[in-house]
Formats: C-alpha cells, sequence, structure tokens
C-alpha cells in the first residue's frame, strides 16, 4: 500500500502532471528542431523502447539537453527521450513511448516540461525523510497556519546605520515585520524600491546569524538583487571567502565585473584553494624529479642485466661454434674412412661377391648417415657463429650505452632511499588533492546568502548546508508549485516580493484545449495562482487585503514621472496609489515631441486595414518618423551611436514596446535604418521589458490594421492578463511615455469597463496631442516633384482624390519594376493605366500584375489579355485581397487602393519609401498565398512567369540538375524550398532552413510546411 502524500502535494502534483502533459500536447512550432531518419526499434522491454536514427545534422545547441521526440508529421504528443550521439554518427533514442518498430522520419526538441518534471520529482519526495521541505513552512503560501507575526524592536542593530538610511515609512516597516516574523508579504509596485528593501532585510537576517536563500524566476532578477547585498556586506569578514555566492551563472554585467571573483564558488574555491595550489604543484615537481632519478636507476640496471644476459648468450654461442667444429672433424675423418672402405672392395666378382655387395651396401649406408650429420654440424657452426657475432654487437652498444649513463648517475642517491621518498610524496599529494577537492564543501560552509533561480533551487539538491530564510523575490511570476516547494525549504522564515499585478508566471494547463474543463481549473487554481492569491491576500476581484498583518505594501515609487504614475495608478492600482518621490525634472535633452511627460499619437484617422492586429503599418511608420526627430533633436543619437556615451546610446535612453513579435520585427527592420543593422534593447515585448526601466518608452498599441483587438486586450479586472502587461508596459517608462494608438478602433472593441479603457480615457484627458500628420503629413500629388530628395524618403498620406497623379508621378520615375497587386479587374481602370504601363515596358521597365484568377470570366479575362499586350507579367492567384503598389523594390504604397478597379479608395493611401518595407510586404504576400497560379490562356498548360520581385537571388534558386529535388518536392525526409539569396536569414530562423549543396537548394523538415507556405510553389 502506497503511503499517503500530505496535503496539498497530491493537488500540487497533479497540476504539474497537467503541465508535462500540455508542454508536450504543444506543437511548439517556433522550437528548434533536429530531424531523424531510417528508424528502426532495437530493443524493447516494458516502459523502454530503443530505437538507432541517422541524422543528418546536428546542431551542437541541443547537446546536454533534455529532448523530446515524436514522429514528423504526426500530432501525437512528444514523448521524453535519451538522446546519444553514436561514433558511426547514428542517433540512439530511447523513450517510454513505443514509436512503431520503424519510422521515416522522427523529430527531436528541446524538452520545454523538464522543470516541471524536475519539479514532480521533488514533490514526490515530499514527506520521506530524504526530503528537506517543512511543510509548516510550505504552508505558509497557502495562508495555512498561524504564523508569529511581530516588528522587531531594535532594527538598528542588525541594519548598519538604520537612522540614517533613506527609507521611507512602509519601506521601514517591511524592514522591521520581515526580521520579526516568521513570514511577511512584500507588494512592490514599480520603481518603490523593492529591490532595496529586500537587500536590507538579507543584511538582517545575516546579521541574526541565519542562513538566506534568496531567489527569483530570472538570473536578471537574481543578479540585480545580490549586487545590491553584496554593496551592503562587502566590507563584512569572509566576504571575499564566499559569504555571499551565486549558484549559477551571472547574467548582469555589472554584478560580473564588480563581484563576480567573489561570488561564484568556483573562483572562490579557486582564490582560497591558491595556497594549496601551490604546495601541490611544489610538490608535484619534486615527485617527477625523484621520479626522473629512479628512472636512471632502472634504466641503468636493466642495461646491466641485458648486458650479462647477452653476455652469457654469447658464451653459449662460442661454445656451441667451437662444439660443432669439432664435430665436423671427426665426421669428415668418419667418412674419409667408409670411402676407402668401398674403394678397396671395389666391383664384387668371384665367389665372395654376395658378401662383398652386401659389405659395400653397409658401407654406403653408413657413409650416407655420416653425411647427414655432416650438414646438420655445419649449419649448427654457422647458426652459433651468427649468435656469437649479434651478442659480440650487442655488448658493445650495450657497453657503451651504460659507460654513457654512469656519469648521469653521479651524486644521485640510491635507488631504495630514492623510492622512499617518492611514496611519501604520492602520499602528501593524495591528502592535499583530498583537501582540494572538498574545498567546494568548505566554500558551502562558508555561504551564509545564497543567490538562485526558482528553477536552480528546484532542480539543485542541496545549495546551503542549512536554510533559515527564504527569500522568493519577483514571487508574482512563480508558479503556485514552484512557489510553495521553495517555501518549504526554509527552516525559520519565509518572505515573498513582487507585485501580482504584474507579469503572472508562463504555464499551459489552464489553456489545454485538449483537457476538460475541471482539469483546466484545476490548473487555474493550483498552477497559475501566485503565492499573493494563494495566501488569500487578493480578493476575487484582485483588490489587495492591506489589513492583513502578513502584508505590507510599499507606496511610494521613485522612478516615475508623477504624470506618468498617475496613467499607471488608473490602470493597475486605482485601490492602492502610488506616490511619487521624486522629482518631475527629465534627464533627456529637450525636445517639441516630448514637450509633456506624456505624450498621445491618435491614428485613428489615419487607419489602413491590414491582414491582422498583429502588426500595423501606420504605427510603424509613426514610430519611425517619431525616433528621425528625436534624433535631429539630440535625444537619441543617429547611426553612429556606439560612439555615444554609454547613457547616451539607444537602448539606454528608450524602450519601445509592442504587444505581438509580428510588430516587433517590423519596428526593429524599420529601426534598423536609423540606427544601422547592429543595435539591440530598443524594441521588444513586453515580458522582454519586465525589471527595467528606460527615460523614454514608447508604446506602440497596435491594434487597428485588423478587425480584432487580439488577446492582449482581452482580460479585464486588476488580476486580468491584460491590467498586469499594460502595468509592466506603462512603469517601464522614467521620464517620458509616449503611446501610439489608434482610439476609435479599440474604443470599439474594448469592454467599457475594461484598464484599457482607463488608460485611453486618462491619456485624452492628460497627455499632449501630438498630431499623426506632424509624423507623417497629408500631401499631394503636386509635392512630390518639389520636396527635396530627403524628405521625399519620408512616410505620407495622400488623399484619395490625391492618389492616382501621386501614383501617375511614382511610375514615371521608374526605371526597375512595378508591382501591382489588386485583385480585381474592371475595364475603364485597366485601360486607363495600360498606356502608363506600355511606356514602363518599352523603357525596359518589368511591369507585374499579381490578381485574382480570371480565367473563367469572361468579361475579365480580356482584361487579362489587354494587360499583357501592354507588357505587364500578370499572375493569377485563385483567392487574393492585397490592394499593394512597389515601385523598383523602395516605394511602397499600402492602403485600401484597387489601382485597376472602379472600386477606388475611400480613405488616405500612405505612400513609404523604404525598400525592407518592400520586401516585408512582398514576403507577407507570398506567405498568405492560398491559391495557385493560373495556366496560360495560350496553351492551358504553361504557367505565367513570376514577377520580377520572385526572381531576386536567382542564384539560391536557380533551378537544379535532371534528377535533383525541386521545390516543393519531399525527398527522404526534406522538403525543399525555393527561397531567394535576400531571404535565406529569414528561412533559417523560420523554418529551420538548411543549404542542400548538391541539389543548390534550401530546405526545411515536412513539419514546417505551412510556416514555409512562401517559399513553396503554389498547389497543383
Amino acid at each position: 500500500m502506497v503511503e499517503q502524500r500530505p496535503a496539498p502535494v497530491e493537488d500540487l502534483l497533479t497540476a504539474v502532471r497537467a503541465e508535462i502533459v500540455a508542454c508536450r500536447r504543444d506543437a511548439a512550432e517556433r522550437a528548434e528542431k533536429v530531424f531523424l531518419h531510417h528508424g528502426r526499434r532495437i530493443a524493447a522491454a516494458e516502459d523502454r523502447f530503443e530505437y538507432l536514427f541517422t541524422c543528418r545534422s546536428w546542431p551542437e545547441s541541443m547537446d546536454a539537453k533534455a529532448l523530446v521526440v515524436r514522429p514528423a508529421q504526426s500530432k501525437v504528443p512528444w514523448a521524453a527521450a535519451e538522446v546519444s550521439r553514436l561514433p558511426d554518427g547514428t542517433v540512439r533514442v530511447v523513450t517510454s513511448t513505443d514509436l512503431g518498430p520503424s519510422l521515416a522520419s522522427a523529430l527531436l526538441r528541446e524538452d520545454d516540461a523538464s522543470t516541471w518534471v524536475a519539479l514532480g520529482q521533488r514533490l514526490e519526495a515530499v514527506g520521506s525523510k530524504d526530503s528537506p521541505i517543512d511543510l509548516g513552512m510550505a504552508g505558509l503560501v497557502l495562508g495555512q497556519g498561524s504564523p508569529a507575526m511581530a516588528r522587531i524592536p531594535d532594527p538598528a542593530r542588525w541594519v548598519a546605520g538604520w537612522h540614517g538610511l533613506q527609507l521611507n515609512p512602509k519601506q521601514r516597516a517591511a524592514v522591521e515585520l520581515a526580521l520579526g516574523s516568521q513570514v511577511m508579504f512584500l507588494w512592490g509596485p514599480p520603481g518603490t524600491g523593492k529591490t532595496d528593501v529586500v537587500s536590507h532585510i538579507a543584511e538582517g537576517c545575516y546579521r541574526q546569524g541565519l542562513n538566506l536563500l534568496f531567489l527569483a524566476p530570472t538570473n536578471v532578477a537574481v543578479d540585480q538583487a545580490l549586487e545590491r547585498m553584496c554593496d551592503l556586506l562587502q566590507q563584512e569578514p569572509g566576504f571575499g571567502d564566499g559569504l555571499v555566492q551565486r549558484a549559477g551563472d551571472i547574467s548582469v554585467a555589472s554584478l560580473e565585473q564588480r563581484y563576480g571573483d567573489r561570488v561564484d564558488p568556483v573562483r572562490i574555491a579557486s582564490r582560497v584553494g591558491t595556497a594549496l595550489n601551490s604546495q601541490i604543484t611544489q610538490l608535484t615537481g619534486l615527485l617527477d624529479s625523484l621520479r626522473s632519478s629512479l628512472a636512471l636507476h632502472d634504466e641503468a640496471n636493466g642495461l646491466d642485466r641485458e648486458l650479462t644476459d647477452t653476455r652469457a648468450q654469447h658464451a653459449t654461442a662460442t661454445a656451441t661454434a667451437q662444439q660443432a667444429s669439432a664435430a665436423l672433424l671427426n665426421l669428415e675423418a668418419e667418412a674419409a674412412t667408409l670411402r676407402v672402405k668401398i674403394a678397396e672392395i671395389g666391383v664384387p666378382t668371384g665367389p665372395l661377391a654376395a658378401r662383398k655387395t652386401a659389405k659395400l651396401h653397409e658401407l654406403h649406408g653408413r657413409l650416407a648417415g655420416t653425411e647427414h650429420s655432416l650438414t646438420g654440424a655445419r649449419a649448427q657452426q654457422n647458426s652459433a657463429r651468427v649468435q656469437r657475432d649479434a651478442a659480440a654487437s650487442s655488448i658493445s652498444d650495450l657497453s657503451g650505452r651504460l659507460a654513457a649513463l654512469r656519469p648521469r648517475l653521479s651524486g644521485v642517491p640510491p635507488r631504495p632511499q630514492l623510492a622512499e621518498q617518492a611514496d611519501s610524496l604520492q602520499r602528501q599529494l593524495e591528502q592535499l588533492d583530498q583537501q582540494r577537492r572538498a574545498l567546494e564543501d568548505t566554500v558551502r560552509s562558508r555561504c551564509r546568502i545564497k543567490g538562485a533561480t526558482v528553477t536552480k533551487a528546484v532542480q539543485s539538491r542541496k545549495l546551503l548546508d542549512r536554510v533559515d530564510v527564504v527569500i522568493i523575490d519577483e514571487a508574482g511570476m512563480v508558479n503556485l508549485p514552484s512557489a510553495w516547494y521553495a517555501a518549504g525549504l526554509a527552516g525559520k522564515r519565509l518572505v515573498i516580493a513582487g507585485d501580482f499585478r504584474q507579469l503572472p508566471a508562463i504555464t499551459k494547463g489552464g489553456q489545454d484545449r485538449e483537457a476538460t474543463e475541471p482539469q483546466r481549473q484545476h490548473s487555474r487554481h493550483w498552477a497559475e495562482r501566485d503565492a499573493f492569491h494563494a495566501a488569500g491576500l487578493v480578493t476575487d476581484g484582485g483588490t489587495a487585503r492591506q489589513d492583513d498583518p502578513r502584508l505590507i505594501g510599499l507606496d511610494t515609487q521613485y522612478r516615475m514621472h508623477s504624470r506618468i504614475c498617475a496613467v499607471v495608478n488608473t490602470v493597475a492600482y486605482p485601490d492602492a496609489p502610488l506616490r511619487t518621490g521624486r522629482s518631475d525634472g527629465s534627464r533627456l535633452p529637450t525636445s517639441p515631441l516630448l514637450a509633456s511627460p506624456l505624450v498621445l499619437v491618435d491614428t485613428s484617422a489615419r487607419r489602413i486595414p491590414g491582414r491582422d492586429h498583429k502588426s500595423n503599418a501606420v504605427h510603424e511608420a509613426v514610430i519611425h518618423q517619431l525616433v528621425r526627430g528625436l534624433q535631429y533633436d539630440g535625444v537619441l543619437p543617429g547611426r553612429n551611436w556606439a560612439e555615444a556615451p554609454e547613457d547616451e546610446r539607444p537602448g539606454r535612453r528608450m524602450a519601445v514596446i509592442a504587444p505581438y513579435r509580428d510588430q516587433v520585427r517590423a519596428l526593429n527592420a524599420s529601426l534598423s535604418y536609423r540606427f544601422g543593422a547592429e543595435y539591440e534593447g530598443v524594441v521588444d515585448t513586453v515580458h522582454r521589458f519586465q525589471g527595467s526601466q528606460r527615460p523614454l518608452v514608447v508604446i506602440d498599441t497596435v491594434a487597428g490594421a485588423g478587425r480584432q483587438l487580439g488577446q492582449f486586450y482581452s482580460g479585464t479586472g486588476l488580476s486580468s492578463q491584460t491590467c498586469r502587461l499594460l502595468n509592466v508596459a506603462l512603469s517601464r517608462a522614467q521620464d517620458h511615455l509616449i503611446v501610439v494608438a489608434d482610439l476609435e478602433h479599440l474604443r470599439a472593441g474594448l469592454a467599457p469597463h475594461s484598464e484599457a479603457v482607463r488608460m485611453l480615457d486618462h491619456l485624452e484627458r492628460h497627455a499632449l496631442r501630438l498630431p499623426v500628420d506632424q509624423l507623417v503629413p497629408i500631401r499631394s500629388a503636386a509635392d512630390l516633384g518639389v520636396l527635396s530628395q530627403d524628405e521625399l524618403a519620408h512616410p505620407a498620406f495622400f488623399p484619395a482624390d490625391e492618389v492616382q497623379r501621386a501614383i501617375a508621378w511614382d511610375l514615371q520615375q521608374a526605371t526597375k519594376s512595378v508591382e501591382v497587386y489588386c485583385a480585381f479587374l474592371d475595364p475603364q481602370p485597366v485601360r486607363y493605366w495600360a498606356r502608363p504601363f506600355r511606356e514602363l515596358t518599352d523603357r525596359g521597365v518589368q511591369v507585374t500584375v499579381v490578381t485574382r484568377d480570371h480565367t473563367a470570366d469572361p468579361r475579365k479575362a480580356p482584361l487579362v489579355h489587354e494587360l499583357r499586350h501592354a507588357g505587364c507579367r500578370v499572375e493569377q492567384r485563385e483567392r487574393m485581397h492585397e490592394k499593394v503598389l512597389i515601385v523598383d523594390e523602395t516605394v511602397l504604397w499600402h492602403g485600401s487602393l484597387n489601382l485597376l478597379t472602379n472600386t477606388g479608395p475611400t480613405d488616405l493611401m500612405m505612400r513609404i519609401t523604404d525598400g525592407l518595407a518592400c520586401q516585408r510586404v512582398r514576403r507577407i504576400i507570398d506567405r498568405a498565398r492560398p491559391g495557385r497560379p493560373s495556366q496560360s490562356p495560350s496553351t492551358g498548360t504553361r504557367p505565367v512567369p513570376p514577377p520580377a520581385s520572385a526572381q531576386l537571388g536567382a542564384a539560391s534558386v536557380s533551378a537544379p540538375p535532371a534528377g535533383l529535388p525541386a521545390p516543393g518536392i519531399e525527398v527522404d525526409g526534406r522538403l525543399y524550398l525555393a527561397v531567394p539569396f535576400a531571404e535565406k536569414d529569414d528561412a533559417k530562423r523560420e523554418v529551420s532552413a538548411r543549404w542542400d549543396k548538391a541539389a543548390r537548394l534550401w530546405w526545411t523538415t515536412p513539419d514546417h510546411r505551412t510556416d514555409a507556405a512562401r517559399w513553396l510553389p503554389p498547389a497543383p
């Protein structure tokens, strides 16, 4: 009978197992994968199946990682796998799941459930004698028990310079409560000095004689807090010998530079053991010298023994030769005597002939035997002489070598004495080596404060010899099973710090579509909740129970300008508004664009429809021009930003935050022109900016191009993901906050009580309205001919009645190519534009028209013929709706333009001069193409040639020699692609494409077919 686990371990385990299942159900389309071929099962036992595969390309990034496997082109859950590469290049895979007797192909990827697996193993051991978990301390996370609560009466005894510290009353109360209580929850909204408070709590625990384990969900959070603790304790005795230590790699450069060699256990052990290492080196040198002398003795003794043996061999060979010579003389005399006797008998005749014949027969027999003995004696004599001569030569050689060696032995002690000394040194070295190996334990024993990630604490069996206090920082981002386990490591005190209105933990079980609703509810309750909610400190409506004695809420922030703080309060802290403890100045140079701490750019009147809610070309252009203006005003550096002082570089002064990765990629591509290709830390998602701050933050709300707002804006309530994400985004700003938003579109889609609506209301009342026309102006067609090249390159909007003339101007300037994407055709516009298209093609400009398949429409098919007659290359697709014009691969017209139909634009069009934008739009269109090219009307079999844009990088996609694969074909688990040279990096990044030198084509695995659609030929 299995012993029942203590509560609530079984509930936590159920949630952990649900996370493992959800992770392994996930297709993980963006994860790096390894493609395996020709799999065969070589062994099978209960819950253990072993396979061998071939693998053409193994990425080193997969080494030493936990991996999962599943058959290629399958949607079955991934299975945990033990993977090893064999010397012959094959890959051995052992899994508990039967994949069948053979597999044509399989996929491997990193197991993103590995941390959950480790956590599950630790939870399964809870209650056993080997488990380090204190159930009472762990229960404090769930609000269980009656913890001792008291403020320490004399904090100055434990915190150096207590009375002179710049701590506000709430910060002091937090330190006092933490140092006197069994548990304390510290609610630290953005910029409220939570890290300083936590560091002083750690300092006080140290001075109270307690060992402390500091944990946080990210390496950056661990390092930032640990650096502050080092600042407070660096003068303490033993600090350099490991008083404060970091478990795991250091991520924050300043911690590495200032304290790395004093908090890294490996380097501490190396430094503390320097004298030991020096002694080992010295003794090793002496031992090597002794062994050299012993080797001399052994060599001389060996030569002496060999010389003795060789002399014996020489003597034996000499005697053998002499004996053989004597034997030869006797045998030769005997043979001569026999010959005389034979001669004397002669030819047998007469009455005694028979007797004579018999006698001759006897004599001849004896002579034959003697001659045989003579042959043997001569051979023996020759062999002995050869051995004698060889021995003589060896004696000469050995005697010379021994004579040369003896002077080197002069003064060398006798061998027995040397051997005894060497044995003694060896014993000393072994003792020193044992001491060196035990140095890690020694260094750990000196540690009083250990910093690590929560994951590291879960995976490690022992980080400290004794854990008295556990501090979990950024606890709002820690899932409940991990928080419960980490809290249980504490022996005496638990401090939970964080903000339950910033980013939550990343979990999947609560959103697993294949799970039942009760299962999802269980995951939400036992995995998604953070410690503040689980302990009952937050109501169901998201309001904090600030009267609870376990909770201290910090209420004064020092990061944000007061007007930025007011926005954050409106969105995330209406029940506990933050006060501002800093001045309202700005550290940035003045600029008309930053005339107020709050700036709102409303793009409602400049909306241009797009494919979905995850990107917005108008916002991209607005932010591009905003950055350009800030560069002009000296707020941001230009392309030579690397020459600017560290605090003036773009990544230190500004952050651009967007909710979706598609828009982040577009903004990065756009701003690469402003800052150059080599820049980082400016544009990213909300999650990436957690824990950081910048003087200027630009928030791109993105919504506006698509019909839906997206998941980012779907939540309501103070505990919702929407509130948390908006809070993190807004609170990154220190001095200036700029929000780019399509207010009309957002208001139309948001719930009236949404926190996002409250944000918009506040901004409309209090922010400086920066007209979008100031960044992206409205122009007329006539402006194009008089603008400078610099102004002409800037994005601009054109009214509907100016678009046709403006496009005509651009077409007149075209020198290489024109690409028209228009789903429909009408006679009047086709005939109108056919003439300028003909003029362009006559000048050698390639004109490509991409439209729907009109082959079967008797009214539209002649229009296709008319366009071709004008010299246009026409590509027809079954379905499309894009409305785009690209000129010379640098000028992009984007909006509701239907150039070749009677339904012209009813609103503004945007003109952008940006080659990267043109490439990106073309890629989006090609990737989304659902139809196939039509057949040529003339033959019905030959497809229409691709547009000129598709011929870019032809060297990369030229047809392979006969017999080799072609794009769209699968061969041996490879899906071959038609990737232009300019897009090879995209293919490598998005679908892990690889180059087949023989086929001269890029390829990926078949499971990437959907993502690789833009590099595949149309479906037949």
